[in-house]
């Protein structure tokens, strides 16, 4: 199958063509870049030189769905809303990198992420493409939201406990930090150099974007209204997310009660690794990976859990689980082209 990629020159897009490079039953089409059209991609990253030899075209909805099976959109939020119902539209299979069809209320889209809102026509056919938790919809869609990587590595985190029953739901705290590459290419002062290196810094508290993109997941797969405490930090390093999170215990249970919890949640998802007791993941261990790692671990003084969830932002985060869920959508094993081992150290 040709797979597109619209936003070709981004680190999304990059991870997207690296992944499809090394997929049996995928190949890279059309790849999209408005502001670059014309030159070849290699000219924005050299590493492909002689490897992806494609040049950069503009968007054309109707070029796009007669030379392409799949379309990926590796776009900023506020892009792709006006750009998949074009492609839907065509009959063509589109999985949305960016954020723009994740939440159902077109009112919570637009106070969050400040553009105007998609349709409620594509809403409302939007599938949420959180991979081990929606496996069955996702086979069936034509339309995918794909998370947010914060929202992958938290629910992944926190879904087992709250769907056994042994959590206070009303109690979580999660605690985020990021590598620079989530804020994405474009030049700022938040990943400047200078700014971000030897340094540790938290941001949009109370106000970042995927919060109700948590919430949402959380309250879907409970059956009740869940609010979080969401406090994000970018660190200096390219790529990893780790999230810790806390929750209150509603009954006495010890970490390998807990732990088995996971590993039966978790038993016919491959990408999900759940740490022995007293063992905790790193990102490093994840890196360039579809993996998320677990670890687990519950106090008994304060009866309270801390599980630590980690992923690479731009595989297990974007492209990879995208890709994850072009598997399903085409009823292909979901290890499919996904297999590489993590990059260590």
């Amino acid at each position: 199958m040709k797979a597109a990629i619209i936003g070709g020159t981004g680190y999304g897009a990059i991870e997207l063509i690296r992944l499809i490079q090394n997929h049996p039953y995928l190949e890279i089409g059309t790849v999209v870049s408005n502001s670059q059209s014309g030159t070849n991609f290699s000219d924005s990253y050299p590493h492909l030189s002689n490897i992806v030899n494609l040049s950069l075209e503009k968007f054309n909805a109707e070029e796009l769905s007669k030379q392409n099976d799949i379309v990926f959109l590796a776009t900023p939020s506020g892009v792709s809303s006006s750009l998949a119902p074009q492609l839907v539209d065509k009959g063509i299979k589109v999985i949305d990198l960016s954020g723009d069809f994740r939440l159902r209320s077109q009112n919570e889209y637009e106070t969050w992420y400040k553009h105007s809102a998609p349709e409620e026509k594509y809403l409302s056919q939007a599938v949420y493409g959180l991979s081990e938790i929606y496996t069955e919809e996702i086979k069936g869609a034509a339309l995918i939201a794909n998370p947010g990587c914060y929202p992958t590595a938290t629910s992944l985190g926190l879904l087992p406990i709250l769907k056994a029953n042994l959590a206070d739901s009303q109690s979580i705290i999660i605690d985020a930090k990021s590598g620079v590459s989530g804020a994405g290419r474009g030049l700022s002062l938040t990943s400047h150099y200078a700014e971000i290196n030897e340094n540790l810094k938290a941001y949009k508290l109370g106000a970042h974007q995927h919060i109700p993109e948590i919430e949402q997941v959380l309250t879907d797969e409970t059956g009740n209204p869940i609010t979080v405490t969401f406090t994000t930090h970018l660190v200096p390093m390219s790529r990893g997310i780790m999230i810790t999170s806390y929750v209150n215990l509603t009954e006495k249970i010890t970490t390998n009660e807990v732990t088995d919890i996971y590993n039966k949640f978790y038993e016919n998802h491959p990408f999900v690794r759940v740490r022995q007791a007293g063992t905790y993941p790193s990102t490093k261990e994840v890196s360039g990976s579809n993996y998320c790692d677990i670890g687990l671990h519950v106090d008994p003084r304060t009866n309270r859990l801390t599980v630590i969830s980690v992923i690479d932002n731009l595989v297990k985060g974007a492209a990879g689980q995208a890709i994850q869920n072009a598997n399903l959508m085409n009823n292909w094993d979901v290890r499919t082209g996904l297999n590489s081992i993590p990059m260590y150290p």
